[in-house]
């Protein structure tokens, strides 16, 4: 799984943001100030900078900071002020693409993808979460080098998770996506399947919502 820094001032945007990268299966860094962004020590496989910050630390400076330690990781700027001059600058600095305020969220996401497929030439049928190395198409996991084996249901119901992170699913639910609806048995299945899956894989973060379902975190 790639991980994204959004760093963006406008909370309301930043939300917004933050929501439709996690729906396109990403994980996402959110950030308000960019002496934040300095200081993150964490991976990042993608950065979206707003240029005018309201600290003293501009996307411009967390830019020059990035390139310091990493001339490879994409970068893209955002910014209120559709001025030719700040693409100039951002290109100069690095950037990799710069989109104008307001601005679509699905354009964003659109561009991020498409970033994110060149820079790493990896197939989206690939995910990566925590340590555990997951491809979609030929439906393998492996972890530390070895593989994990899961039969069709566990496998369908991991996907599921993944591709629904932070989001509660409930059992009605991913009864229906994993049996089908014409299934008439007892949702406890669901719990049992979940169990098996935990134990294939322990380093899955899958909160119990009691009366409801679960949540992949």
């Amino acid at each position: 799984m790639y991980t994204i820094c959004l760093v963006e001032d406008e909370e309301n945007l930043n939300n917004l943001i933050t929501t439709y990268l996690k729906k396109e299966g990403y994980n996402v860094i959110s950030l308000t100030k960019g002496s934040d962004a300095i200081n993150l020590d964490n991976n990042v496989d993608l950065w979206i900078l707003d240029i005018m910050l309201e600290d003293d630390v501009s996307g411009y400076d967390v830019i020059k900071h990035i390139r310091e330690k990493n001339e490879i990781v994409p970068v893209i700027f955002t910014s209120a002020r559709d001025q030719d001059l700040d693409k100039i600058i951002g290109l100069e600095l690095g950037s990799d693409d710069y989109i104008t305020k307001p601005y679509s969220p699905k354009e964003l996401i659109l561009r991020v993808n498409k970033i994110i497929k060149r820079v790493y030439n990896k197939s989206f049928d690939k995910i990566k979460y925590d340590d555990y190395e997951i491809d979609i198409s030929k439906r393998l996991i492996i972890y530390n080098n070895k593989e994990i084996v899961l039969t069709t249901l566990e496998f369908d119901l991991l996907i599921l998770f993944i591709k629904n992170m932070d989001k509660s699913l409930d059992r009605e639910l991913i009864l229906n996506k994993i049996w089908g609806n014409t299934y008439y048995g007892s949702d406890r299945v669901v719990d049992d399947l979940v169990r098996r899956l935990r134990k294939k894989m322990p380093r899955l973060k899958i909160s119990t919502i009691y009366g409801y379902g679960y949540k992949l975190v």
